[in-house]
Parts: C-alpha cells; structure tokens; sequence
C-alpha cells in the first residue's frame, strides 16, 4: 500500500491523533443537542450555544479545563492563551 506507513504513524507517534476527523468531533454535541430537545428553538439559542460550545471546545484543545474556561468567562477574563 502507497500510504500504510502514513495511515499507521499513529501506531509510534503519540503526538498524531488515530483520527483527523476533528470537525466532526467538534460538531457532534450540536448533533446531541438537537436529539436531545428536539430543535433549537430560535436562532439565537442556537447562536448562544454554538458560541458557548465553541469557546469550551476552543478551551479544551488549549488545555483549560471547562471549570476553569467557565470561571474566567464569568469573571470577564480571558484565557492566557488568547
């Protein structure tokens, strides 16, 4: 195969993810948040959780936990890596 040893580099790099499918993992609670309700009801709720989600999953991939990504959002402070 022309790319085993590309499709495999996950197998002795820890630093490569085993998948690249990133934004379908990012759009996913969007998905389970309309299963769950049934819709977002208006737009602005959708924009106001997408916003929300966004900010939380941007945290994530900075390493700042979700606790701390809320207390500084509450605080009206912004994450160092900003």
């Amino acid at each position: 195969m022309a790319y085993e040893n590309d499709a495999l580099c996950f197998m002795v790099d820890e630093r490569v993810p085993f998948t690249n499918n990133q934004a379908e993992n990012d759009v996913r609670m969007t998905k389970v948040q309309q299963k769950i309700t049934g819709c977002l009801c208006s737009d602005e709720g959708a924009m106001t959780f997408c916003r929300i989600r966004g900010y939380l999953s941007t945290c994530c991939k900075q390493k700042v936990s979700s606790s701390e990504a809320l207390r500084l959002l509450f605080q009206e402070k912004i994450p160092d890596f900003v």
